[in-house]
């Protein structure tokens, strides 16, 4: 397992002083599962890996349902399925809010939506990705033309999928 964490002062290169704009990273190798995820606790935010069902973090997602932490805000291109991925924490009500480009197949996501158990906020695959890179740049807004020069731009009519 692998852990990145923000380090606070710069490495010299080859003996050299070394100049930044922003904090190196340090790498911290965990020995298992539940080494990685120790710091996860109940309402944090988390950024999900992957696209689609390929490539996520499914060892630390099956550790995040054994540690049972609750109220997770997931950030992830999709919500998985019943049984495999997010889905997994979801199943368990272990996540309050996802943020997400994707949530099509997923039968206890929409559950969840419909009876409002679940905050939703849909965003486009490319602005969710802006948003994650802006982010971690330390930008805190930006502009996107998604959405311009419609109903919802004009101040026209919106539509709040009722509980």
């Amino acid at each position: 397992m692998l852990r990145t964490v923000l380090g606070k002062r710069l490495f010299g290169i080859r003996g050299k002083r070394a100049i930044a704009t922003s904090p190196t990273l340090s790498v911290e190798f965990c020995e298992d599962v539940d080494h990685a995820i120790r710091d996860v606790k109940d309402g944090d935010k988390l950024l999900v890996g992957g696209f689609g069902l390929c490539g996520i973090p499914e060892f630390l997602i099956d550790g995040l349902v054994r540690k049972g932490v609750k109220n997770l805000t997931c950030v992830s291109n999709n919500a998985g399925v019943d049984d495999f991925g997010l889905g997994l924490l979801l199943q368990n009500k272990q996540v309050k809010r996802m943020i997400s480009s994707y949530v099509g197949e997923n039968a206890e996501f929409e559950r969840q939506f419909l009876t409002g158990e679940l905050e939703v906020e849909l965003t486009p695959q490319g602005t969710l990705a802006e948003r994650i890179r802006a982010g971690g740049a330390g930008i805190p807004a930006f502009y996107t033309p998604t959405g311009y020069g419609t109903l919802i731009h004009k101040r026209g009519q919106s539509y709040q999928v009722p509980p």
